[in-house]
């Protein structure tokens, strides 16, 4: 009697399904990984790029005898892109990475829309402050019609005064010089745009980024002028002074070479505005006023009364004065 071979059981519909969708997700998840690889391939090239990729660009780094830092005046031209974030009947807003020295930066630039070019203004926010945080005033300058980029400063404008000293000496670009750069960078980058006057554009820098603000301004004198606003110098020739026997000459240098004080004759003819409230939480009127009294003319210092620290509503009136004569 002939056996009968035992057929195998077809697999269940739902086990089909089950195995269908199991392939599905592995296609999704290898597609997913194929992308994520390639967005990090165009970060690291966009890195190299920053590093490598500018090579004919002049960049070299000076600090003389006297603490005054030097880069070339003559940066090349920007390597950077964008992408429109906004753009509305009043103002277009673009998100936008550029090269610098070791560095790629981020920033907001918000051109009012007129039928001609207007005036720029760079923005360096205060410590732990971002691009996005400095909106706020970046819309009220363009009110006033003019066109504004914030920068993400590196480490957020915090600063390293030890690891710095140290890179000094050991004869490398400390951190705090590259936030200049990067400052001279931004600047050349608006220059680009057809929208934004290139022969007419000054920095507004808060609290610790008015400090890179003034040592920028002054070491380009192609900047129109400088407002810092909840900032000072640090007094360092005070410092040195008091007890010269405290620090090498090479420490000296360092310190001047980040000091706002240092470069002050340097802004000469252009004029520095500062503007501070009375009661500053953070940096004392008093340190503002010593930075202002070393300073030549033209300058202007105006006080608020208050405690907070950084731009506020109180100040817009006096700052869009002064603006429409600096870059009027």
């Amino acid at each position: 009697m002939a056996k009968k071979r035992k057929t195998k059981p077809e697999p269940s519909q739902s086990k089909k399904e089950a195995r269908r969708r199991q392939a599905d997700v592995n296609k999704k998840a290898a597609k997913a990984k194929i992308l994520i690889a390639l967005g990090l391939a165009v970060i690291f090239i966009a890195l190299l790029w920053a590093v490598f990729g500018n090579n004919a660009t002049p960049q070299e780094w000076d600090v003389d005898e006297d603490g005054i830092m030097s880069y070339p005046t003559d940066r090349g031209i920007p390597v950077y892109d964008s992408i429109i974030a906004e753009n509305n009947p009043e103002y277009f807003l673009d998100y936008i990475n550029y090269s610098s020295r070791d560095a790629v930066i981020s920033a907001l630039l918000r051109i009012p829309n007129s039928s001609h070019p207007v005036p720029g203004i760079l923005i360096l926010p205060g410590a732990t402050v971002s691009k996005e945080g400095g909106q706020g005033l970046s819309a009220e300058l363009a009110d006033m019609g003019y066109a504004s980029m914030v920068i993400d400063q590196r480490n957020l404008g915090g600063v390293d005064f030890k690891l710095d000293g140290n890179l000094f000496q050991a004869g490398q670009e400390p951190t705090q010089h590259k936030m200049v750069f990067d400052a001279l960078k931004a600047v050349d980058v608006m220059r680009q745009y057809p929208g934004i006057d290139p022969g007419n554009i000054a920095i507004i820098g808060i609290s610790n980024g008015g400090r890179f603000a003034i040592i920028a301004a002054a070491i380009d004198p192609s900047i129109s002028g400088v407002v810092g606003i909840s900032t000072s110098g640090y007094d360092i020739e005070s410092f040195i002074a008091n007890d010269p026997g405290q620090v090498t000459e090479d420490q000296t240098r360092f310190l001047r070479s980040i000091d706002p004080d240092t470069y002050l004759d340097m802004l000469l003819p252009r004029k520095l505005v500062m503007l501070h409230m009375i009661n500053d939480s953070i940096v004392p009127v008093d340190l503002a006023q010593a930075t202002y009294n070393k300073a030549g003319e033209p300058k202007v210092f105006y006080t608020v009364e208050g405690s907070g620290h950084g731009y506020n509503d109180a100040m817009r009136e006096m700052l869009e004065a002064e603006l429409g004569l600096m870059l009027g």
